[in-house]
């Protein structure tokens, strides 16, 4: 649901010919936020568990055990892939027109404004940081279900609208990755490449921002 809705809205700002043509990134970010409150709605049984980042940080403050990370990352991936794939069969004749390959990954993936690997990660790592730190703040350690879909919601527009210019706001491992996958394998007309050589930024900002946040919940945010 997470991207199917998230990378929908992007499909129908970016590709040619569509109702939203051009909506913009306020669109964007607004149809993130929202994708995010129904993301977490319907995984409200697992505790909102859409985000690597946010399980790794559970993992680390020992809320979930490391076969539970494993089941979670692996249902986050294979949901990011399957929600990728239904947006190409949602805007097939979009992309069909399309002319630019780029606007046709951003579907899919995030790419920076201005590629500088080095920087490009630090503005993940902060964005993540500051979006896992707030979930646990406000929750006592907890998951983005008990701080309530829309809270979570809004606290994605904030990271989007502050901190998401340079890099388009992955915040999320599984978010990206997985539909980048899916762009790879998929029989997109005229998609061009699938810029392996940034995918790990989107990976690792993420992963690190989320253990830093755990980390720091614990000196910033003891629980009584």
């Amino acid at each position: 649901m997470l991207i199917l809705l998230g990378g929908g809205v992007v499909a129908n700002v970016a590709l040619t010919k569509t109702k939203g043509f051009n909506g913009g990134f306020l669109m964007v970010n607004f149809g993130w936020g929202l994708a995010v409150f129904a993301g977490v709605t319907v995984s409200y049984s697992s505790g909102g568990a859409l985000n690597p980042a946010v399980s790794l940080a559970q993992l680390i403050l020992g809320n979930i055990d490391f076969v539970a990370f494993l089941v979670y990352l692996a249902a986050q991936m294979i949901g990011a892939i399957i929600g990728a794939v239904l947006i190409w069969l949602v805007y097939k004749n979009h992309f069909d027109e399309e002319p630019d390959p780029a606007a046709k990954l951003g579907v899919f993936a995030t790419g920076p404004a201005i590629r500088n690997y080095g920087w490009n990660l630090v503005t993940e790592i902060i964005a993540t940081f500051a979006f896992v730190l707030v979930v646990l703040g406000f929750t006592n350690g907890g998951t983005p279900a008990e701080l309530g879909a829309i809270p979570v919601a809004f606290l994605v527009i904030a990271i989007g609208a502050s901190l998401g210019g340079p890099t388009g706001y992955a915040i999320n491992p599984a978010r990206d990755l997985g539909p980048r996958i899916a762009h790879a394998f998929l029989p997109i007309k005229g998609k061009g490449t699938s810029d392996w050589g940034y995918a790990w930024v989107p990976v690792a900002g993420p992963l690190i921002g989320g253990a830093l946040a755990a980390i720091a919940s614990g000196v910033l945010l003891p629980v009584a």
